[in-house]
């Protein structure tokens, strides 16, 4: 009985997120197969992005390119906030919950800059690094790839291992999407563009 609430209350979550397709034709809208990039939306004052669905994975390697505007600039209410990580894109692991096992790209705006992190939950315990600054406007090569009791996490060429605490050879579990926050939510809209191979 746990498993069917636990599914209702993510789709229902994630039902709260946009996004829309650059030059996509209506059977290819979710972006995956047509080769162009997904616009992602996250609207003032929400976390989640616009419109997404909940969707199952089962995998060993999510590859994607990921682009950020100006948007991606911020301020947050708290001076402390400004540090917490916000989500990209991944998936969850272990067929758990999110915050029990999963493998995610995180970004934030701090110090002037434009972060890239690598943000894992195992058996609940957060553990997070960064691994890249990105230029406003730049495409950046993404991966996370399965490779025992670790994730591979690469950008633009450079990997780094983080570890993974599963039972599964793939991850199993289901796609996650862009986020914000932390405590709070996103100051004005801030939009991401993201296509995957």
């Amino acid at each position: 009985m746990k498993a069917p609430v636990f599914l209702v209350l993510v789709a229902i979550v994630m039902a709260s997120c946009s996004k829309t397709s650059q030059g996509l034709s209506k059977d290819s809208a979710a972006g995956e197969s047509s080769g162009q990039f997904t616009k992602y939306t996250i609207q003032k004052g929400n976390q989640y992005c616009d419109g997404n669905g909940y969707k199952p994975i089962e995998l060993t390697e999510m590859k994607f390119l990921a682009r950020f505007d100006s948007t991606a600039i911020y301020q947050t209410q708290s001076v402390e906030n400004q540090y917490d990580i916000n989500k990209l894109y991944g998936f969850s692991d272990n067929n758990s919950d999110h915050h029990q096992y999963s493998a995610r790209f995180g970004w934030r705006w701090s110090d002037k800059a434009l972060r890239l992190f690598a943000y894992v939950y195992n058996g609940g315990a957060v553990i997070s690094k960064e691994l890249a600054t990105l230029m406003i406007g730049a495409e950046v090569d993404c991966s996370i790839k399965i490779s025992g009791d670790n994730y591979l996490f690469t950008v633009d060429g450079t990997t780094t291992s983080m570890p993974r605490i599963a039972t599964t050879d793939k991850a199993k579990g289901y796609q996650l999407y862009p986020y914000f926050g932390g405590d709070e939510s996103a100051p004005h809209q801030i939009n991401i563009w993201i296509k995957n191979f």
